[in-house]
């Protein structure tokens, strides 16, 4: 399944947002590939640098989710970002929404750029050498 048919499989209300996020984070993150596979039990865009999951695009039965490893790895940009969006719900490392008011797709891009300096792949690599 290619992003656009997920995206297709959600509720007719999510499919716009859905859409300008899905091309917001492929705007502004060269490093990524867009994938659909099951993380947590669900399936869910997840967009990989390099085969790891980087980001996670997702719809539940009560909202949509935008997971964001670089911003689980650092306090500064999950303070950043909580200002930023602060009509959205923050867990450790995902945002939850219902709305474009919560998660305007403007406040989206300038968080994708941020973390697209970031490199998960480098960073879980040396890790693995330690």
């Amino acid at each position: 399944m290619t992003p656009t048919e997920f995206i297709k499989t959600q509720p007719e209300d999510r499919q716009a947002l859905m859409t300008a996020l899905h091309e917001t984070i492929m705007a502004n993150d060269k490093t990524v590939i867009p994938v659909v596979k099951p993380m947590m039990g669900k399936e869910m865009i997840l967009y990989e640098e390099r085969s790891y999951m980087k980001y996670g695009l997702a719809g539940t039965k009560n909202y949509m989710s935008l997971h964001c490893l670089p911003m689980y790895m650092n306090a500064p940009f999950y303070q950043k970002f909580e200002k930023l969006l602060p009509a959205a719900k923050f867990q450790k490392g995902c945002i939850n929404f219902n709305s474009a008011d919560e998660m305007p797709p403007q406040a989206v891009a300038e968080i994708i750029t941020d973390c697209a300096a970031i490199s998960i792949a480098d960073m879980l690599e040396k890790r693995k050498k330690k």
